[in-house]
């Protein structure tokens, strides 16, 4: 059965202008207003058992994009994990990206880095923090922490290459509507580190406590569609499996499901 995806509409850039300006005022107002009890970083909090691990490279060669802005990417994600690294995510708290980083500016240091537009590569400064968003969601998904707030990628742009984790399993961004948010509904305190190499940008999630469940991402149902408008969607459902270590009880939990605008054609080669 085809999953029929409207065609995206355009919108001129001063409505786009006023509505993002519009939903980071009222985004601003949340955090400040709504009485939710938003993590912060202490590096004095110990946790120290690894629940998960993971790693992204940080220079990719993509098609018709120039490298300056895979390494303007790496000082903007530099700049972003000075403000993450360390956070420790107490029961009852809520972890939000945005509201740790804060809104990437020249005057910060940030640069012009690879953003998508409509499923166009286009360019804005902060430009490839959605590479955070990735890997903090991927090792969240391996963990109790629950997602509160999480936007899926709208289109694929790029074929897959080296790919390593399911397609559709990452956490895009725009300040500070589009964020990331996790909140922590067990009795157990986690902390999440983060660094960069010279070859990638590494992450991990420890707890206070070892984890008493094994933690899989299982996809299923992958198809590519040719919708009536002549372009291609693809498919994907994403579950959790979740294994506990003492019974051996196996449950599995819907992730997403996910009908992402196809940007090339999967027929042929690149």
């Amino acid at each position: 059965m085809i999953n029929y995806v409207e065609k995206p509409i355009e919108r001129s850039p001063l409505r786009r202008w006023f509505g993002r300006e519009f939903y980071i005022a009222k985004r601003f107002l949340k955090w400040h207003f709504s009485g939710v009890k938003y993590s912060k970083i202490n590096r004095e909090t110990r946790c120290p058992n690894v629940w998960i691990e993971h790693k992204s490279t940080l220079l990719r060669k993509l098609k018709d994009v120039d490298m300056y802005l895979q390494y303007n990417k790496i000082t903007n994600l530099k700049l972003a994990i000075a403000k993450i690294d360390g956070v420790v995510i107490n029961p009852g708290e809520v972890f939000s990206i945005w509201r740790m980083v804060g809104r990437p500016t020249k005057r910060k240091g940030y640069k012009e880095g690879m953003m998508i537009h409509n499923g166009k590569v286009a360019t804005g400064i902060g430009g490839g923090l959605c590479q955070l968003g990735n890997l903090i969601y991927w090792m969240a998904l391996h963990t109790p922490l629950t997602v509160k707030e999480r936007w899926r990628h709208s289109f694929d742009v790029f074929p897959d290459v080296n790919r390593t984790i399911p397609f559709a399993c990452g956490a895009t961004l725009a300040y500070n509507y589009i964020d990331l948010q996790l909140e922590n509904r067990t009795d157990i305190t986690f902390k999440l580190n983060l660094w960069l190499d010279d070859e990638f940008l590494h992450g991990t999630l420890c707890g206070d406590y070892q984890p008493d469940s094994k933690y899989e991402i299982i996809e299923s149902d992958q198809r590519f569609e040719l919708q009536w408008w002549g372009g291609y969607t693809r498919h994907n459902r994403i579950e959790k499996r979740i294994t506990n270590l003492q019974t051996g009880d196996v449950t599995t939990e819907l992730v997403a499901e996910n009908n992402a605008i196809m940007m090339y054609n999967p027929t042929l080669k690149e």
